[in-house]
């Protein structure tokens, strides 16, 4: 079953005490997920006004989703759709994301974004190459004399990929650390009640997977390295 974390945004203080507008998104939620036979697991509502453009409920929903590997659903794109730091944010996040008055609209922004980055990586391939052309036209040797060789005997190739895993571990494990904290205040102590916690909250491991005292350990270990460093 796919799990949805909703996201709702009221544009007043006084709305988001009335509830005007909030259950007519919440109802927009409710029947794509019903239809669709989603699970909503949490709910993060933003009262917003005019003096403020931060949204620190969007993030912590996109966060929620992306540490519980959930859908961010919200009830209607128009306004969010018009932000660019939204997009960027969203695409940044990792976080699947749906409008329920529109479901296909993740991937029409995704195919939208995608094919700007793409257009503007091939104007730098365009340029590049051009450089090395007119660069090598002036007589400038390019590359390396030693070819690949010399990276691999150096052992780049390795290095690099090794660093690639410990740099998303360890900022997977800097997006728990919140989480952790709040579990520890709420009482859980040894490794397997955090663990058991940790799974009760829908909160995935790095690899997709179910939370152990192991698992924990590994994690509370990173972390401590971190703070170290």
């Amino acid at each position: 079953m796919c799990r949805v974390i909703a996201y709702y945004r009221v544009s007043t203080e006084g709305q988001g005490r009335s509830g005007l507008g909030l259950e007519a998104q919440r109802e927009a939620i409710r029947s794509l997920c019903a239809g669709r036979g989603w699970e909503v697991i949490a709910e993060h509502t933003e009262i917003e006004s005019g003096k403020r453009d931060d949204r620190p409920e969007l993030a912590a929903a996109m966060h929620r989703a992306k540490v519980t590997g959930s859908v961010l659903v919200v009830a209607k794109l128009d306004r969010l759709s018009r932000s660019v730091s939204f997009l960027a944010a969203l695409q940044d996040s990792g976080a699947r994301f749906i409008a329920a008055d529109m479901p296909e609209a993740n991937e029409l922004t995704v195919h939208i974004m995608a094919a700007v980055a793409q257009a503007e990586r091939k104007a730098i391939g365009t340029r590049t190459r051009e450089a090395l052309q007119a660069a090598k036209a002036r007589g400038v040797k390019l590359g390396n004399p030693n070819g690949a060789a010399a990276l691999r005997r150096a052992g780049k190739g390795n290095r690099d990929a090794v660093e690639a895993i410990k740099g998303n571990a360890d900022s997977f494990a800097a997006d728990l650390l919140p989480i952790l904290q709040d579990i520890r205040e709420s009482g859980a102590q040894s490794l397997s009640a955090i663990a058991g916690e940790l799974n009760a909250r829908h909160i995935q491991t790095v690899r997709g997977g179910q939370w152990y005292a192991s698992s924990v350990r590994n994690l509370i270990g990173r972390l401590e390295a971190q703070r170290a460093a």
